[in-house]
């Protein structure tokens, strides 16, 4: 597909597909049936019934969506959930009305949770918790968790926007510290990791490892110098999106919305001899003990939404795991950055190149902030939707997460480079 995208006019590759022909007026309306009745969704083509590529599947929707979350999903996903969503596999019922105890949903949950280990290596010394409440939650969490009380140490590595959060939540709960800022820098780098000033009496290190914000990525993480070797990673934006070994970290968490789910679901892996030592003043729903007591059902999870990130793993394991998927998202980055910086200074990405993000790529217009909108505003009408930077940055971003196809970032550099030969 590159290769015939390389050929292909700009004008061709910017063409938005045809509107689907409407039903004959003579065409009898839908009838749905009674609840009394059993629904077969066996006309509904699967994922492995579908001869469309996930490409020519996006393109049909009319949009490629480079939202920042929540984000595109896989269409043979939303495919699949579609089919089941009336009569989830026989049962009579939506996923979304059954109670979350009963066997449907437990198997569901359960085979969600082995898919993920199976993915990333979880070892026996982890759990895997779905929580509510977004990454966001999980700033307080974290203090709350792995600090015996406020006056505890902690570190944080400020990268961006949503490590300062971060910082500044824990501050609440214990005494945080920044061990390194790129503030300064205005989030566009990642510091050597001698440069980051450890505290030995730290009760964990705090990072990012990608800030969709700032498009700052990790490629290693740094080592923790704390007594107990603690590593803490919100991962929200590059969960699952290349190999991890989980084993370095105490805790990961991440907020499903990106890369793996729709909103409303929320991951974290701990090691499980953090689980069990809260602070007094912890929330019964912030306790990482209330959840691996009751494996992630101590209440009403997001059912629907565990539902969608199994279908998820299941179609990053056909894809050959994370190393697979890991190359698939460098080619697209790669495509996307080669562009930016083949365009002469038209285009203009901040951020140090060895410290790229493959899943946001913010860059700016040369000509400036009415140009910007123009640029956004034209894509949109070709289909490309959700270009808009940041409210705190401006610009423009691109996030090109798992489940954006080659083509969408084919289309985007074609609509890049023939906007720039109408404004030179």
């Amino acid at each position: 597909m590159a290769a015939a995208a390389a050929t292909t006019p700009n004008s061709l590759l910017l063409r938005r597909p045809a509107a689907p022909k409407p039903a004959s007026a003579a065409a009898s309306p839908l009838r749905l049936p009674t609840r009394a009745a059993r629904i077969s969704c066996a006309a509904v083509a699967t994922p492995a019934q579908s001869s469309s590529s996930p490409a020519a599947a996006a393109a049909d929707r009319g949009v490629y969506n480079f939202a920042a979350g929540p984000a595109t999903l896989p269409l043979s996903v939303l495919q699949r959930a579609q089919a089941e969503l009336v009569d989830y596999r026989g049962s009579g019922m939506s996923i979304m009305e059954m109670s979350h105890r009963g066997k449907e949903f437990d198997a569901a949950i359960k085979k969600a949770e082995a898919d993920l280990r199976a993915l990333l290596a979880v070892p026996d010394t982890h759990e895997v918790l779905f929580l509510q409440g977004g990454a966001t939650s999980q700033f307080a969490a974290a203090p709350l968790n792995l600090c015996a009380s406020p006056s505890d140490p902690a570190d944080f590595v400020v990268s961006g926007s949503w490590s300062d959060k971060a910082f500044k939540e824990a501050k609440k709960f214990s005494a945080a510290s920044v061990a390194w800022s790129g503030k300064d820098g205005k989030y566009t780098s990642l510091p050597p990791f001698d440069a980051i000033e450890q505290n030995p009496e730290a009760r964990f290190l705090h990072i990012c490892s990608n800030e969709t914000i700032h498009g700052v990525e990790f490629k290693d993480y740094p080592e923790p110098k704390n007594k107990s070797g603690i590593l803490v990673a919100d991962m929200s934006s590059n969960f699952c999106s290349k190999p991890v070994d989980v084993s370095r970290f105490g805790l990961i968490y991440a907020g499903a919305q990106k890369n793996v789910g729709p909103s409303g679901v929320t991951i974290a892996i701990v090691r499980k001899d953090l689980v069990g030592s809260a602070q007094p003043i912890t929330p019964v729903m912030l306790d990482y003990k209330t959840h691996a007591d009751n494996a992630s059902l101590y209440n009403t999870p997001p059912c629907f939404a565990i539902y969608i990130c199994g279908l998820v793993f299941e179609d990053l394991l056909a894809q050959g795991g994370l190393a697979e998927v890991e190359k698939k998202n460098a080619h697209k980055a790669g495509i996307l950055y080669d562009a930016i910086d083949a365009s002469g200074g038209y285009y203009i990405c901040p951020v140090e190149k060895s410290v790229r993000s493959l899943m946001n790529v913010p860059f700016t217009l040369a000509k400036g902030g009415d140009f910007e909108k123009q640029f956004i505003a034209e894509a949109a009408k070709e289909g490309m939707v959700q270009l808009k930077g940041h409210r705190s940055v401006g610009g423009v971003r691109a996030s090109i997460y798992n489940a954006m196809p080659l083509a969408g970032v084919e289309k985007l550099v074609a609509f890049m480079k023939d906007f720039q030969a109408r404004n030179p």
